[in-house]
């Protein structure tokens, strides 16, 4: 049987992904997220080797990887991971369960309870959606009067994960975080990532340096990965003024082109080789 691999469209990930499988030899087939179909209970078998998971909505990726773990697959990442981290509220749990440094956080479920929260983190203060990706959506408020307007923009919007609210404190950081790449609880490569507007996602214009591999910055995000169930993974941290390292997300579909632009590390072949020697372990 063929590796699947699931994915939502190709981008330049997805086509490194398949480069090495094709490296490889390894027999592979690209399985269109929105042609996915499952029947409940009708007793399937499995019908690939295995599935790694490149399905770029944070709903469909949980439920796809439910769906064919029922079926009998090992997917990479699992359901479980692709939960946890696909949520910022459940990956903040899953860290501070774990004892490891972030930003101060605060969840409220109602605009006035939000709008108290935010006062109690002090601001500057980010407003993020719990469930969003590439910076989108992200919000700095200076004051009460940009956080109630904020909070009722929020209130129009449709879909309810925008009335749950995800508060941190503003990170006081230089123009940078740093993405490191963990896969099977090893750290791989880092980045820098550089912008000068505080939202540092290459999806948002930042450019990317390497970063040192320190043993700070390692066990750190050795550490975050472990906590949200490990796996192949991306850890985002944060640098206070005084050098501290806060972990802020981590990402269970991760992009790396940034990476890939500014070291030598092949990350897709390192994808390729958890893949498989995860999915022949369950053999």
């Amino acid at each position: 049987m063929s590796l699947a691999v699931a994915t939502t469209r190709t981008r330049l990930e997805e086509r490194l992904i398949f480069a090495a499988l094709e490296r490889r030899g390894v027999p592979h087939v690209q399985v269109d997220d929105r042609t996915l179909i499952h029947h409940l209970g009708a007793g399937e078998t499995p019908r690939y080797h295995g599935v790694l998971n490149r399905i770029m909505s944070h709903t469909r990726s949980v439920y796809a990887a439910r769906l064919l773990e029922a079926a009998g697959h090992r997917v990479v990442n699992p359901s479980h991971v692709v939960e946890t981290c696909g949520d910022k509220i459940l990956t903040s749990l899953a860290l501070t369960r774990a004892g490891l440094p972030t930003p101060r956080t605060v969840v409220a479920v109602t605009p006035d309870a939000a709008i108290e929260a935010i006062e109690q983190v002090g601001y500057p203060a980010v407003i993020k959606p719990p469930v969003g990706s590439w910076g989108r959506l992200l919000s700095k408020v200076n004051d009460r009067d940009a956080a109630e307007t904020l909070i009722e923009h929020k209130q129009s919007l449709r879909s309810p994960i925008h009335n749950v609210y995800y508060i941190q404190e503003y990170v006081d950081k230089p123009d940078r975080d740093i993405r490191v790449i963990v896969i099977g609880g090893e750290p791989v490569a880092a980045v820098y990532r550089r912008s000068e507007h505080w939202i540092t996602n290459t999806a948002r214009g930042a450019t990317t340096e390497p970063c040192p591999l320190t043993e700070d910055v390692a066990s750190l995000a050795v550490a975050a990965a472990a906590a949200v169930g490990g796996g192949m993974l991306a850890v985002d941290l944060l640098e206070r003024s005084t050098g501290e390292l806060l972990v802020t997300e981590v990402n269970h579909t991760m992009e790396f082109h940034g990476l890939a632009a500014v070291t030598d590390v092949d990350v897709a072949d390192l994808i390729v080789s958890h893949t498989l020697s995860t999915v022949e372990g369950a053999a």
